[in-house]
């Protein structure tokens, strides 16, 4: 079986739009070869490398840490388990750091979340005199690992 991919067929098998692709192309996160009538063709592994993209993305990760990332990856051949899983552990922090943040929102986000406003009844209690500017700006028991009680 034929290892390239039309453009078409990486977007049909990816759930990636033809255009999404084409931007990842010129961002250089995937690559493709030229037939001699100028058309697209995409080698099967950038299946993987999509889908890694897209999972990325997901995930909250931003283009150029992806770009970055994946400028590590060998173009010569398909990355293999322990590529991936190097790729994967150099981001544990980060995706750790975010994981914490979603909680602290979800569990933070229906009370007082630091901003400064003083408007509920609650900020009085939670951050009277508005102690979390003290932290730094917008809304510091949310996107800082600080409690009210600190």
């Amino acid at each position: 079986m034929d290892q390239d991919l039309t453009i078409g067929v990486l977007a049909n098998r990816s759930g990636v739009s033809t255009s999404a692709l084409r931007f990842y192309e010129s961002e250089g996160l995937i690559h493709s070869t030229r037939t001699p009538g100028g058309q697209r063709r995409y080698h099967r592994e950038m299946l993987r490398r999509v889908a890694f993209v897209r999972v990325a993305q997901q995930v909250g990760l931003q283009l150029d840490e992806i770009r970055e990332a994946m400028a590590t990856l060998p173009d010569n051949r398909t990355p293999t388990k322990r590529d991936w899983a190097r790729l994967a552990t150099s981001w544990r922090p980060r995706l750790d750091a975010q994981i914490a943040l979603l909680m602290r929102t979800r569990d933070k986000l229906t009370g007082c979340i630091g901003c400064g406003c003083l408007s509920l009844q609650a900020c009085h209690l939670f951050n009277p005199d508005d102690r979390a500017a003290a932290t730094g700006c917008g809304p510091r028991y949310v996107l800082a690992d600080f409690t009210p009680d600190e």
